[in-house]
């Protein structure tokens, strides 16, 4: 791991330092987790009851379909672990936004994250580059982000795959409140990754999409072979089960993330039937009535 330099600041590095850093964890821990095989099935579900929202939920009344099969659910429990976040925030010259702002908008996590959560800072502009590692030291993160700027194009989805790959997948098995969110507009310019396999990447590890979205700097123009920036962002949040919300609504959206991750998180395990894990499979939720539920979408095909 890099060391701090005297402004107790982690110095900016390129993708390539990114992985390489990462590169000796990894290979002592598995990197990928099967979310979706035949022998059974985890994944993290966000509920909770609208008329009680401190009432810990039970698997009684839901259901669950795979591909509009009912599948059985084995369990329900409440997750109490802690969250690792991860903010991946855009730094291209062109984003509607003023670099106090987006320091802004990272600081309100920082106030926000419960006990035992850490949060994880990214920037990209053409390359994703580490602002901060693992902390949950607000004034560390503050120091940390005087080195936003505002320059190139915005490579998102590599950002975010290098994010989900080289940082957040390390911790798995072991962690499963794993989370990003993503700080833009949803425009990418030039990615490597196509949005396609970026959420299937994403629904495969279960991690989750939050954003702040900022005004869509194209007027929502027509993007060859890739989604519009905002469909981008609605596409990776409502396909992981997490959530948008407008960038000059910072300040709530930290808090709300934050507490749906340490007070209505929990884990659902099923035994898929009638289904091929070598096929996408879709998913859906319904709980009773005044429970609101949000999971994934989709598992994707076990290409492994």
């Amino acid at each position: 791991m890099m060391k701090k330099s005297a402004a107790h600041t982690i110095p900016i590095i390129t993708m390539l330092m990114l992985t390489a850093a990462f590169s000796s964890h990894a290979q002592s821990k598995p990197v990928t987790r099967q979310t979706g095989s035949l022998d059974g099935t985890v994944i993290s579900v966000t509920a909770w009851n609208e008329k009680d929202r401190e009432e810990r939920l039970r698997s009684e009344g839901m259901r669950l379909y795979e591909n509009g099969i009912e599948q059985r659910i084995r369990n329900f429990a409440f997750d109490p672990s802690p969250a690792r976040i991860v903010i991946v925030v855009d730094n291209s010259l062109t984003l509607r936004a003023d670099l106090a702002s987006l320091r802004n908008a990272v600081m309100e996590f920082a106030y926000e994250i419960y006990e035992g959560d850490q949060l994880y800072v990214v920037a990209y502009d053409e390359k994703p580059e580490i602002v901060h590692e693992w902390t949950d030291d607000a004034d560390k993160i503050r120091e940390s982000l005087s080195v936003f700027r505002k320059k190139g194009n915005p490579h998102m989805f590599d950002a975010i795959s290098a994010s989900a790959r080289e940082i957040l997948a390390p911790l798995m098995p072991g962690t499963r409140k794993t989370v990003i969110v993503v700080i833009g507009d949803g425009l990418d310019r030039g990615s490597k990754t196509s949005f396609g396999s970026l959420l299937g990447e994403l629904q495969d590890k279960d991690i989750t999409v939050y954003a702040l979205q900022l005004p869509d700097r194209t007027g929502g123009a027509f993007r060859r072979n890739q989604p519009k920036a905002g469909a981008a962002v609605s596409g990776l949040t409502e396909g992981t089960g997490g959530r948008a919300y407008p960038f000059e609504d910072a300040q709530r959206a930290a808090k709300e993330i934050c507490d749906e991750l340490k007070k209505h998180r929990y884990l659902l395990s099923y035994s898929p039937t009638n289904t091929s894990s070598y096929d996408a499979r879709r998913l859906f939720i319904v709980g009773e009535e005044g429970v609101t539920i949000r999971s994934k979408n989709a598992n994707p095909p076990n290409l492994r």
